[in-house]
């Protein structure tokens, strides 16, 4: 069994090697933008150049990190293929960076560490930065903004930077959290006198259906200050129909296409959900004034759906304009708590609206998985729940979804799609997402993990119902999120662009963002060309579209980049306080990567990797064939293995939490 075993890890290792060998044939040097890990190597996804085959377009070459050279994250640069072969040969092909053409960025966030010396916040800056000239009162722990300076004879190799801007003392949550806007370059929150003008805008008139008789209830989390959907039910035309309304805020009719606040969505792309922080995409004053607000009439840009109340088939599609009434405003909680027990303190009407929109989404649930095969990768998050007005943290908080959260979602995937259908077909120019189906050698090489770490048995996974078989199979335990976020880093990053496209998670091939105009840039301009459509105006071009994709997708990145490095930071500081009010800090974790200095942890407990240092072991360890282990191999650790591990502190210039093994 073994021996067969090990047989199909080769055939899959290799595998692998031979697709990226056949892809970097011929490939002699390109150009594309480079992409750092935490772990100091890269990635640069060629973009063209000299000496390329016809399928060097897109290939993504490994960068060691001996040689990055003088490359940062995000610079365009060229690269030279090097036969060289790496100790990982999956990681194939090897290049150099041999000229940085472009600059990404001329400055950094970091913290002033001794010797004038700074320590970048992003774990994708390799090594420190060496500062010159005045640190404007800057002192050891503060945070810093500096432009990079280039590097001079005196400079031995180091990269120099000169302080622009002292932000803050690192460790203080209010100054953490300005470090991370810095860093990420989010735009500052609106000013009272913008506010004050947006709460001046009128909306634009165009033709309306009164849907206020609809029973209509929001349904959001408990903390949400902003209400861009609503669901509603009311009988159809025939015996055995219902009608089912989903309302969106109609964000474009107050936000004209050019406008100023159509400029300012758009350099901000999205809302940013930090921490103890949101920098809302439009003005509070606006989005109070749009948002679905209980026991008032809204203003509804409205997909409607006719279907057969006992099998919830779809009968009819129609989009509209509408006026609507919100009977009430549910939370997720209440929702929940309803659908567990019965108990609500809503009154009859309400009851059954709930039970019909839960009843149809069921259904539609049902029926979707049947049909698109959507893969099931909910998984818990762990976030960092900080007091905004105190900047006081709470604790932390695991969501996970339930039968209310995913009502909601199936509605919201309805009118998406119904929305992408109505685009094509009227060759409306729109923006799409999209999530294209991974490349064969990826799942190949986390074929090779699960089989070889977890032991465990992975069909084809490019079949979506072996796909889907692989992860319904996966324990109910610790390795559950830890198997699933090593998949999930084998899919690529879902983005934005001006053609419809598969979306490989949802098994849809037609889908858009319509739900989220308030937060979202992509959803207001796929809302501004529908309203351009309906009122006969002249509409953005589908080239226009292609750039504001590519700009959007960006902004999402850049968002969710800022995101994670204010929890993972807030996380530190929660830890932090814990062990400073002498509080045991006890938890289970599985071992992610050996190396020669310890262990690196995944503890999904708290959504974080923590590390155990070599020293901590005992005398005697050593990295041997993978595995850490004493003498005579008595006590190894490879990956994998379940530990049991106890915060001992925390180390905020490495940002990361060491631990000690309990034995």
């Amino acid at each position: 069994m073994k021996k067969e075993r090990k047989k199909r890890l080769r055939r899959l290792s290799r595998r692998a090697a031979e697709r990226r060998e056949q892809r970097s044939h011929n490939l002699v040097e390109g150009t594309g933008v480079i992409r750092l890990s935490s772990h100091g190597y890269g990635f640069v996804k060629l973009s063209g150049g000299e000496g390329l085959s016809h399928t060097g377009d897109g290939e993504e070459v490994f960068i060691p990190a001996r040689y990055i050279g003088d490359a940062l994250d995000g610079d365009t640069v060229r690269v030279k293929f090097s036969p060289e072969k790496t100790d990982d040969p999956e990681r194939g092909p090897v290049g150099n960076v041999v000229e940085v053409l472009e600059r990404k960025r001329s400055g950094l966030v970091g913290e002033v560490i001794t010797g004038r010396r700074l320590r970048p916040m992003s774990r994708r800056v390799p090594g420190d930065i060496q500062l010159v000239g005045s640190l404007r009162g800057a002192q050891n722990g503060d945070w810093v903004e500096i432009k990079l300076l280039p590097p001079s004879e005196k400079s031995r190799g180091d990269r120099l930077g000169m302080v622009v801007e002292k932000i803050g003392q690192a460790g203080l949550i209010a100054a953490d959290l300005d470090a991370v806007c810095a860093e990420y370059d989010l735009p500052p929150a609106y000013s009272e006198e913008e506010n004050e003008a947006a709460s001046g805008l009128i909306p634009r008139e165009i033709e309306r259906r009164d849907l206020r008789k609809m029973h209509t209830v929001t349904i959001d989390p408990e903390d949400a200050k902003d209400f861009d959907d609503a669901v509603g039910v009311m009988p159809g035309a025939n015996p055995g129909e219902l009608v089912i309304g989903v309302h969106i805020s109609d964000v474009a009719s107050y936000i004209v296409p050019g406008g100023e606040f159509d400029r300012q969505a758009a350099l901000r792309g999205f809302t940013a959900y930090l921490p103890g922080r949101t920098l809302p995409m439009l003005p509070k004053a606006l989005t109070a004034k749009i948002s679905l607000q209980e026991g008032v009439d809204s203003l509804a840009h409205t997909v409607l759906f006719t279907v057969n109340e006992s099998t919830g088939a779809v009968l009819k599609v129609e989009r509209c304009h509408s006026v609507i009434h919100v009977d009430r405003r549910l939370n997720y909680k209440e929702v929940q708590r309803f659908f567990d027990n019965g108990e609500s303190n809503w009154g009859k009407v309400v009851e059954a609206t709930v039970s019909q929109e839960l009843k149809i989404a069921q259904l539609w649930r049902k029926e979707r998985k049947q049909r698109e095969k959507f893969l099931e990768l909910a998984m818990p998050e762990i976030r960092v729940l900080c007091d905004e007005v105190n900047n006081k943290i709470i604790g932390l908080a695991s969501k996970v979804q339930r039968e209310s959260e995913q009502l909601i979602e199936e509605y919201m995937l309805a009118a998406n799609s119904a929305v992408a259908a109505e685009l094509t077909q009227r060759k409306l120019p729109g923006l799409f997402r999209v999530h294209p189906a991974p490349e064969p050698e990826k799942l190949d090489e986390f074929m090779v993990l699960a089989a070889d770490t977890f032991n465990l048995k992975v069909g084809d996974l490019t079949n979506r119902d072996e796909c889907n078989k692989f992860i319904s199979s996966l324990p109910d335990n610790e390795l559950r999120p830890i198997i699933l976020n090593a998949f999930l880093r084998s899919l690529p990053r879902a983005s934005y662009q001006a053609e419809p496209a598969l979306h490989f998670g949802l098994g849809k091939t037609l889908y858009s963002h319509f739900t989220s105009p308030i937060r979202r840039y992509t959803d207001l301009l796929v809302h501004q060309q529908l309203w351009s459509f309906d009122v006969n105006e002249k509409w953005k071009s589908q080239n226009k579209l292609s750039e504001l994709a590519a700009v959007c997708s960006e902004q999402e990145e850049n968002n969710d980049n800022a995101y994670y490095a204010a929890n993972d930071r807030l996380k530190l500081r929660y830890l932090d306080e814990q062990l400073g009010k002498g509080r045991s800090m006890s938890y289970t974790g599985i071992v992610r990567k050996v190396t020669s200095a310890g262990l690196l942890v995944d503890i999904s407990e708290l959504g974080i990797y923590g590390f155990v240092p070599l020293s901590s072991l005992g005398s005697g360890f050593r990295r041997r064939n993978g595995v850490l282990a004493s003498r005579h191999y008595r006590t190894a650790y490879q990956m994998g293995d379940l530990v049991h591990l106890e915060l001992s502190r925390v180390d905020f210039s490495k940002g990361s939490a060491i631990f000690d093994l309990l034995k």
